[in-house]
């Protein structure tokens, strides 16, 4: 299996772990990810919010690099996802954007590129079968709480990715891993990490407390994320939540891909986890412990 790899930005800084996590994930199994060359960034939230036809033209650019390449697109940013998919409905539903993009970037793109996040790619295409055939180790009934955000199954008629209220792609995966996925409702809701661009920090602190706290209440073990916007919210807001309420969670946020690289025996540095600010080392130990 081979596609093109669109990392986007948050690879080459705060999402450092997650990129090296999925190359090597991707390389354990088998799968080609092939880095699209000269690629740029998907406008996120500052280009939509921006202009609509600057959105589309930022994302479009990367896409027609893909197709150039023959290649369908994975992604594993949610932001990013959600961003080239919505670009594609555009150009593919609205033909007056669709010519404005081409007279933005100088060529017409006809919404060809099937573009596609990570999990979609282990569980459809490479298969949960033989994802549980080339694990080594188990999560062994460790509790997870998956944790999707809100712009990786929404909205459904873009992404049509997954239920937009009970995604279970991550839930299979970590079922897959032989754990334990936790039934909580706030899987879907929104980290308010927009917000950290503005003055209402205080708003993603009680966003992220909200969260880790149910989280905590289902007794989960550690959360697994599949967006670097959500890993950073989750993970580092835990210092402020404790400054400010003196709530003290130490609950693990990890990458799904860190968690499959464990389970395929990786090492801590092929899967980026010294850059985790709450110590993964329980989560590390447990499955450390066992051997399929």
């Amino acid at each position: 299996m081979k596609y093109a790899y669109y990392p986007g930005c948050s690879a080459e800084s705060s999402a450092r772990d997650q990129h090296s996590s999925s190359i090597a994930v991707a390389r354990a199994l088998g799968i080609d990810f092939i880095e699209i060359k000269g690629w740029s960034c998907c406008g996120s939230t500052p280009g939509h919010q921006t202009d609509r036809v600057l959105a589309a033209s930022l994302s479009v650019a990367n896409l027609i690099l893909a197709k150039d390449m023959g290649l369908d697109i994975v992604v594993n940013c949610a932001a990013c996802y959600n961003r080239l998919k919505t670009a594609n409905y555009e150009v593919k539903n609205h033909p007056e954007i669709r010519k404005k993009v081409k007279n933005a970037i100088g060529r017409d793109y006809d919404g060809s590129v099937e573009i596609k996040h990570m999990m979609e790619v282990l569980l459809e295409d490479y298969g949960k079968e033989s994802l549980q055939n080339a694990f080594t180790y188990s999560l062994n009934g460790l509790r997870v709480a998956s944790y999707y955000g809100c712009l990786l199954v929404r909205p459904q008629e873009i992404t049509n990715f997954d239920d937009p209220e009970n995604p279970q792609s991550m839930d299979n995966l970590i079922r897959a891993m032989g754990g334990e996925s936790l039934d909580w409702p706030y899987k879907v809701e929104c980290c308010g990490n927009s917000l950290s661009l503005t003055t209402r920090s205080d708003l993603v602190v009680s966003f992220s407390d909200s969260i880790i706290g149910m989280a905590k209440a289902v007794e989960a073990e550690c959360i697994a994320v599949a967006c670097p916007l959500c890993q950073v919210n989750l993970d580092l807001r835990q210092m402020d939540i404790k400054r400010q309420t003196g709530k003290q969670y130490d609950m693990p946020i990890l990458y799904i891909t860190q968690l499959m690289g464990l389970c395929l025996g990786l090492s801590r540095k092929e899967l980026g986890l010294e850059k985790l600010v709450v110590s993964p080392s329980p989560v590390v130990k447990a499955i450390a412990a066992t051997v399929l």
